[in-house]
């Protein structure tokens, strides 16, 4: 029998697009939890209930006819919530005509947003690690990625490194605050350093703040949109899904000037051109009739970061400091000697838990670093069947 062909392999004259790119760990570990019966720690998901009256206003939609194409942008009534809800949060309200876009989940407005201003040849500074969706969108527009790390212990950028990173051909920064996979937040200090780097220069910057009302202990989001100085230069990621416990619904939206708002908008016409009519009907009705969700969701989690915390501490993982998202790091060394893919593939196989390794979110992971991405977005139950098993290493 003939030697048989790898079907990953691309055929004969077929140049892939993202050769660097295979099966993201999310999914390679959600698969592993499924197949060995692992408690499923990694993927970030809640696995709690949706709000009822979200689920309602969801289902009233749709049984009142509203299941057809919506208009390209979003509905006019949704992009003016979301202008109301900017308000109330930032002290600035987009103009929902002209500066906000409803997308389909907010990968697809980072997709749009770098497809719609990085030219072939320009770069877009990352700073590692960072979630696993931008540098590819970097790569289909024909950029290049250039990586800068973040402390390997705090997560804090240096801005000194990030500044020795522009070059004339720079036309985009990336940030992400609360951060994936660390928790870390950017603060006012940050903001002041961010501005000047980026004065009087043509950098355009990618504001990914899809955990905006995760925040603890009391800390405040700084997100771009009150700061004027950024704002007229930035795309504002935001995502329904993790605000509102429905990542499945894969509901966001992207606040940004007019002239950047009208690129975005052509990228995205031929990407999804809509997103799901009810679900944008029911989001509409949740920011104006139940306010205080949003403005609670970092009191909500708290409690569940505080517990999960106090749990790892009786195990010999080191949690690492998390202000905001619902991610917690943690530090293995004492467990295993082992490097982070192998870890999690051991924890999955061997011990029942699933985790996500930090090494893929980097383009050079720091040598010897032992650190896992554990979710907390879940129930007690949950959480303690996790903790009985880590309890065993």
């Amino acid at each position: 029998m003939p030697p048989q062909s790898d079907p990953r392999t691309p055929p004969p004259g077929l140049q892939s697009r993202l050769p660097r790119v295979g099966t993201n760990i999310f999914t390679v570990m959600s698969q592993l939890a499924t197949e060995h019966g692992a408690v499923n720690m990694g993927q970030g998901f809640p696995d709690f209930d949706t709000p009822r009256p979200l689920v309602d206003a969801l289902a009233r939609a749709m049984r009142d006819g509203h299941n057809q194409y919506a208009p390209a942008h979003g509905l006019p009534v949704l992009r003016e919530a979301i202008a109301d809800k900017t308000l109330d949060c930032y002290g600035h309200r987009p103009d929902p005509d002209t500066e906000v876009t409803v997308t389909s989940g907010g990968s697809e407005a980072i997709l749009d947003a770098v497809m719609a201003v990085v030219h072939p040849g320009e770069e877009v500074i990352l700073l590692d690690p960072c979630y696993d969706c931008y540098e590819p969108a970097v790569e289909m527009a024909g950029g290049t990625a250039v990586h800068v790390p973040l402390d390997p212990e705090t997560f804090a950028p240096d801005w000194e490194k990030v500044r020795a990173a522009v070059t004339p051909r720079t036309r985009m920064l990336v940030i992400n605050s609360p951060h994936n996979p660390s928790g870390a937040v950017l603060d006012a200090d940050d903001i002041r350093q961010l501005e000047s780097l980026l004065a009087d220069t043509g950098i355009l910057l990618l504001s990914d703040e899809v955990y905006e009302h995760i925040t603890y202990d009391g800390r405040r989001h700084e997100s771009v949109l009150r700061h004027p100085a950024l704002r007229e230069r930035a795309f504002v990621v935001s995502s329904f899904g993790k605000t509102y416990h429905c990542t499945g619904w894969k509901v966001g939206y992207c606040v940004a000037p007019p002239a950047l708002t009208a690129e975005l908008r052509k990228v995205h016409q031929y990407n999804t051109f809509c997103t799901f009519t009810p679900a944008q009907l029911a989001f509409a009705a949740m920011i104006r009739d139940e306010p205080g969700h949003y403005r609670g969701l970092g009191a909500f989690y708290q409690p569940m970061r505080d517990r999960f915390r106090a749990q790892l501490e009786g195990t010999r993982f080191r949690p690492l400091p998390v202000h905001g998202g619902y991610f917690q790091l943690a530090d293995y060394s004492a467990v295993s000697d082992l490097d982070d893919a192998a870890f999690c593939r051991e924890l999955a196989v061997e011990h029942g838990v699933a985790a996500i390794p930090l090494s893929p979110f980097y383009r050079n992971p720091p040598a010897g670093q032992r650190l896992v991405r554990l979710c907390f977005a879940k129930n007690q139950s949950t959480m303690d069947a996790a903790i009985e098993r880590l309890e065993k290493l």
